[in-house]
């Protein structure tokens, strides 16, 4: 591939991130990626907070993450200000793939718990990517504020979330057990139940929560 050496080339490349042709765009994110250049940095930022199509979003992230985490950080971090979700959601996505811990700050009980589902799963993720080491706990106390939202998807990602800070959560899952919701008491079980056993299947695991959960309650009446 050309080298992205010149201003007519990273001219074309913005135009190309552009184009009505997916696969245009594709084409792109790949090249700016095994190429990188800091002068199309804002470029892909840009794209990431409109871009439609998964496969495009997905290499525009790759490309980002080719270029100094110096320069990628702190613009990511800004992005996280926009008032577009996508924007928020895909910068969240970006940094939970280069890990640097100096997004934890950014990784506040608000942004945790945006209104905005696939924000949240992003920063859920993002979060658990860039803890710092004897804060693990304090994440998973925030995380657990959301346990028992969302449907399945929402609920699987943090509960992988959570399994990933370790056995820190164990105390924090048990008192959620108590809860007197029971979309919450069931979430928060099938998570002790996969922390335990990682190759058992979600789904199950809220289902079977869920019937003991009732069985208990029909007990006490």
């Amino acid at each position: 591939m050309v080298p992205i050496n010149t201003e007519h080339a990273t001219t074309q490349l913005i135009a190309a991130l552009a184009a009505d042709a997916p696969s245009t765009r594709l084409k792109a994110a790949l090249t700016i990626g095994t190429d990188p250049h800091p002068a199309l940095l804002d470029a892909l930022v840009a794209r990431c907070g409109t871009e439609p199509d998964f496969y495009v979003r997905d290499m525009l992230t790759w490309a980002l993450t080719r270029l100094p985490t110096d320069l990628t950080v702190p613009r990511l971090l800004n992005e996280l200000a926009s008032n577009e979700s996508q924007a928020r959601s895909q910068a969240l996505h970006t940094l939970s793939k280069i890990g640097d811990p100096r997004a934890w700050p950014a990784m506040t009980p608000e942004l945790l718990r945006d209104p905005d589902d696939e924000v949240a799963r992003a920063a859920w993720r993002a979060a658990e990517a860039v803890v710092p080491e004897g804060h693990e706990r304090e994440l998973a106390e925030t995380l657990a504020t959301q346990l028992g939202r969302g449907g399945r998807e929402i609920q699987r990602s943090l509960s992988r979330a959570l399994i990933a800070l370790g056995t820190v959560i164990e105390p924090i899952l048990q008192r959620a057990l108590t809860s007197d919701d029971p979309v919450i008491a069931a979430h928060a079980a099938a998570t002790e139940k996969l922390l335990h056993d990682p190759d058992a299947a979600f789904e199950p695991a809220v289902k079977e929560a869920k019937r003991i959960y009732a069985l208990g309650n029909e007990r006490q009446d």
